[in-house]
């Protein structure tokens, strides 16, 4: 009975904390300071999203919205994979973005499981009604006072698989270039959207000034002071999974998801809300800090 009983007890406390690692939303922040900021963007909050995959964060999304409107955010990014393509549900993801597009102006680009999922062309037909800035190789001007920035996003490149050349680089360095055309590239601060981290390369080769991705699922198993364990289209003990990472001038910020897809559990990898604050500084180039 007392080996029952501590059994139980074990198979309790992993539930628990399964549970937590798999509910319990980690809000991550980052300040970024550089000149090319217009003063105008000073204190800009930006909330990054990534990866929901249908999931639910209790009744009607209300946990997570908690989190994003104690963020106070100016803008909210979405990053891909709103949806989960092997067991397609787009209520959680449409009752989500709808709360958002209330209060706030959402930009988002695809991932591979919207691609995959057969239904896509509904989604983004549905998340275009909602008020969603749907980015798919191409580029939106966020203006105040007469001041801007870029903000441009580009499809996953499992979109390839719909031409001829299915050329992952290839298909990517093709979608950057068309979402920079008319783009002041040398004057104006420049973000980009994207889903996949490990294209790191690329985004840098086009000077972004930042980069948001998910997809990595912040390596789904996270080492305590090794890493993630696994990432799609990186393998084992994968380079790109959380947090920042630079390149020349682009800073690239990971967001480690909401949500799961085929292996169903995070450990030590909670989910996560991104929130990152503009800084306007003229004595500096930039610099990425870590609160």
């Amino acid at each position: 009975m007392k080996k029952t009983g501590f059994i139980l007890a074990g198979l309790g406390l992993l539930s628990y904390f399964l549970y937590k690692q798999n509910n319990d939303i980690m809000i991550t922040n980052y300040t970024y300071i550089a000149n090319k900021i217009p003063h105008v963007f000073e204190g800009m909050r930006v909330v990054h999203l990534s990866d929901l995959h249908n999931k639910s964060f209790k009744e009607n999304q209300q946990y997570l919205l908690s989190k994003i409107n104690k963020a106070h955010p100016d803008v909210v990014f979405i990053t891909g994979d709103i949806v989960d393509s092997r067991r397609y549900d787009d209520k959680p993801s449409l009752l989500l973005i709808n709360e958002l597009t209330k209060k706030w102006p959402v930009y988002y680009v695809t991932g591979n499981h919207e691609c995959n999922s057969n239904h896509f062309h509904q989604l983004e037909t549905l998340m275009k009604q909602a008020g969603v800035h749907v980015l798919r190789n191409q580029t939106k001007v966020f203006t105040k006072r007469n001041e801007k920035i870029y903000i441009s996003g580009i499809d996953d490149p499992s979109f390839a698989i719909h031409f001829p050349d299915s050329d992952t680089e290839l298909f990517t360095e093709n979608s950057l270039q068309i979402a920079q055309k008319n783009i002041e590239l040398n004057k104006s601060f420049r973000i980009l959207l994207a889903h996949r981290p490990e294209l790191m390369h690329l985004y840098a080769k086009h000077s972004f000034d930042i980069v948001f991705t998910g997809h990595a699922h912040g390596g789904q198993i996270r080492i305590p002071f090794i890493g993630g364990l696994i990432a799609p289209h990186q393998g084992f003990f994968p380079k790109y999974t959380a947090g920042v990472h630079k390149k020349n001038k682009t800073s690239m910020v990971i967001n480690r998801g909401l949500g799961n897809s085929l292996f169903p559990f995070r450990i030590f990898n909670r989910p996560e809300v991104v929130v990152l604050t503009l800084k306007s500084r003229l004595w500096n180039d930039f610099q990425f800090l870590n609160e």
